[in-house]
């Protein structure tokens, strides 16, 4: 492993825009959203690139850690990580002799969050990867510049900002969250943003159309409101599309957002995306690579997986990695046990979700 990551010479980005034709191929939809997001490792020393004390979401805080900025391929009935960009701090960009004992290229350069998101996101459209949307978090939201990109690439998004964010409307410019102050209820709609382990995703739902940008792009903006039913906490999403679509629509893609946390989940528990212990450029991007490569691979495999036994729930990603690691890396003297191991969890995870689904029908009007 360690030759495969350091001493042989293969092309990490080549074998990314693989990984985006491969999955274009088993998973390709017209309607799919490109999902980004941000995920952190925490470390000890200060050595590994691009590693300070910043601000994590993972552990939700500021800590010693490493990010880096990640795209998932979501469709109705699948998702998969198709690339990835470790995030630079400026600290170590300015840096020359850190630069240069972590291996880092001579032509990167400092930028944002939502830069190496607008990178990825152009070379998916660039390489022909069919998708629609583009749903991602507060700190993709907050950023117009990406919002502007995305506009040029015809790329409709639903997008999370803060509830500070200010937009212009017919009567001034506003806090998101002093227009939602006073929302008759007639203006709500229950509606779902997916199905999970234990039963829909109800919220309240409304949306109101905003003056289009300044740019040539056209097309239709929105405000589009969440409303927790049982707190009342308000999320804010800013949400922009070539052609006028119903509001169901944007809920759906702010809801596929989710998609990105499975991911993230399976990648680190299953597929070692936070075990490296890699402190140069290349190897980092070589070890996360092959974790995308192995997702993309399991999550094509699940969706194809078309046997579906009555009682069980669907093949999941974390099932197969499961299945793999039993029954091939870890050969077995009684296969079969594995088997059937996986067929009383998903047994077992069927019922409960029923059980799940069932109680939330008796409580939800």
């Amino acid at each position: 492993m360690q030759d495969l990551l350091i001493r042989v010479k293969w092309d990490d980005a080549a074998v990314r825009a693989d990984v985006r034709e491969f999955v274009d191929q088993h998973l390709g939809d017209t309607e799919a959203v490109l999902v980004i997001d941000e995920t952190g490792d925490l470390k000890k020393g200060r050595h590994t690139v691009g590693v300070q004390r910043q601000y994590s979401g993972t552990a939700g805080k500021i800590e010693n850690c490493q990010l880096a900025v990640h795209l998932v391929y979501a469709t109705d009935t699948a998702h998969a990580m198709v690339d990835t960009a470790l995030y630079l701090p400026k600290s170590w960009c300015d840096d020359p002799e850190r630069r240069t004992r972590a291996g880092v290229p001579e032509q990167v350069r400092f930028a944002t969050k939502p830069q190496l998101a607008a990178r990825m996101i152009t070379a998916a459209v660039t390489a022909g990867l069919p998708c629609r949307w583009v749903a991602g978090d507060e700190a993709y939201g907050n950023d117009p510049r990406l919002a502007a990109r995305l506009r040029q690439l015809r790329l409709g998004y639903v997008l999370a900002v803060a509830r500070s964010h200010q937009v212009t409307t017919g009567l001034g410019v506003y806090r998101v969250d002093a227009l939602a102050t006073g929302l008759p209820p007639t203006v709500w709609q229950r509606i779902s943003a997916g199905r999970g382990a234990k039963g829909h995703r109800w919220y309240d739902w409304s949306y109101t159309a905003l003056p289009a940008a300044t740019d040539t792009h056209g097309g239709h903006h929105w405000l589009l409101i969440r409303r927790n039913r049982r707190t009342g906490e308000l999320a804010f999403y800013r949400c922009w599309s070539p052609e006028p679509v119903p509001l169901h629509r944007l809920v759906a893609v702010a809801g596929r957002r989710w998609k990105i946390e499975e991911a993230f989940q399976a990648a680190k528990t299953g597929l070692g995306l936070d075990q490296h212990q890699h402190r140069r450029w290349r190897s980092w991007h070589r070890w996360t690579t092959l974790v995308i490569l192995a997702h993309a691979f399991l999550a094509a495999a699940t969706a194809n997986h078309h046997h579906q036994p009555v009682g069980l729930i669907p093949l999941t990603v974390n099932e197969l990695r499961h299945l793999f690691h039993v029954l091939i890396i870890e050969p077995t003297r009684r296969r079969a046990d594995p088997l059937l191991w996986s067929i009383r969890r998903r047994r077992h995870q069927a019922q409960a979700m029923t059980s799940h689904y069932a109680r939330q029908a008796l409580t939800e009007p």
